[in-house]
C-alpha cells in the first residue's frame, strides 16, 4: 500500500452555527492531537490543532451572519492530525479540494458539504477519473416533474382551436391557405411531442 506523504486542503471552507462551533471544539478524540481555542476581539475564534510531533494547523473562524466561517488552504504531513482534520471536515460538511500526495501520484478529492463528489488520480503523465457522484434519483425526479411537453401540447391545442374558429369565419382564400399551413405545422409538432 502506498504511503501518504502529505495532504493538502485547497480553498477549504467550513460554515458552522453557534452550536456546531461548540461541537467542533469538543470533537477531537485523538489522544495524539491537542487543541487550543483563541477568542478574537471581533467575536471570531482560531482553533489550533497540534499533534505530538509539533505539526499544527490554525483554523480561523470569522463571524458572519450569525455563523462561524473558516476559509483557508493548508498542508498536513502527520497521520494523526490528517485523520482528525478528515473526520472534522466530513462531519461538519466542509467544501473544497483535498489532495492526498503519494510517491509518484496524487489523489484529488472534491468535497461539497462534507461529501465526496469526485475523485481524480493524477500521475506524472496522466490522470483518470476514479469516482464521480451522480444524483440519479434526483435527475429522475426532475425529469418526472418536468411538464414542459405537456404545457407545449396544451398551448398547441389552444392555438389549433383558435385557428379553427378563425378559419370558419374567414372569407379570404389567401388567409384560409395561411391558416391551413399553420394547422399542418401544429399537427406535425403534436405528432412529435406525443410520440
Amino acid at each position: 500500500m502506498a504511503q501518504r506523504l502529505a495532504t493538502e486542503y485547497v480553498n477549504a471552507s467550513l460554515r458552522l452555527s453557534e452550536d456546531q462551533m461548540s461541537q467542533f471544539i469538543h470533537k477531537v478524540y485523538d489522544p495524539h492531537v491537542r487543541q487550543r481555542v483563541k477568542v478574537l476581539d471581533n467575536g471570531g475564534q482560531v482553533v489550533v490543532l497540534e499533534d505530538d510531533g509539533g505539526e499544527e494547523v490554525h483554523l480561523p473562524f470569522d463571524r458572519s451572519d450569525g455563523n462561524y466561517v473558516c476559509e483557508l488552504s493548508f498542508r498536513l504531513e502527520t497521520p494523526h492530525l490528517t485523520n482528525v482534520m478528515r473526520l472534522l471536515f466530513s462531519a461538519f460538511k466542509g467544501s473544497g479540494m483535498v489532495t492526498r500526495i503519494y510517491n509518484g501520484f496524487m489523489m484529488m478529492y472534491y468535497y461539497q458539504e462534507g461529501r465526496v463528489r469526485k475523485i481524480v488520480e493524477y500521475s506524472r503523465d496522466s490522470h483518470k477519473l476514479v469516482y464521480e457522484y451522480k444524483d440519479t434519483v434526483g435527475e429522475l425526479q426532475r425529469i418526472y416533474r418536468n411538464n414542459d411537453v405537456e404545457l407545449e401540447i396544451e398551448a398547441i391545442h389552444k392555438s389549433i382551436n383558435a385557428l379553427l374558429d378563425l378559419r370558419i369565419v374567414t372569407q379570404d382564400s389567401n388567409e384560409v391557405v395561411r391558416i391551413d399551413g399553420e394547422l399542418r405545422q401544429h399537427t406535425r409538432r403534436l405528432f412529435v411531442l406525443e410520440a
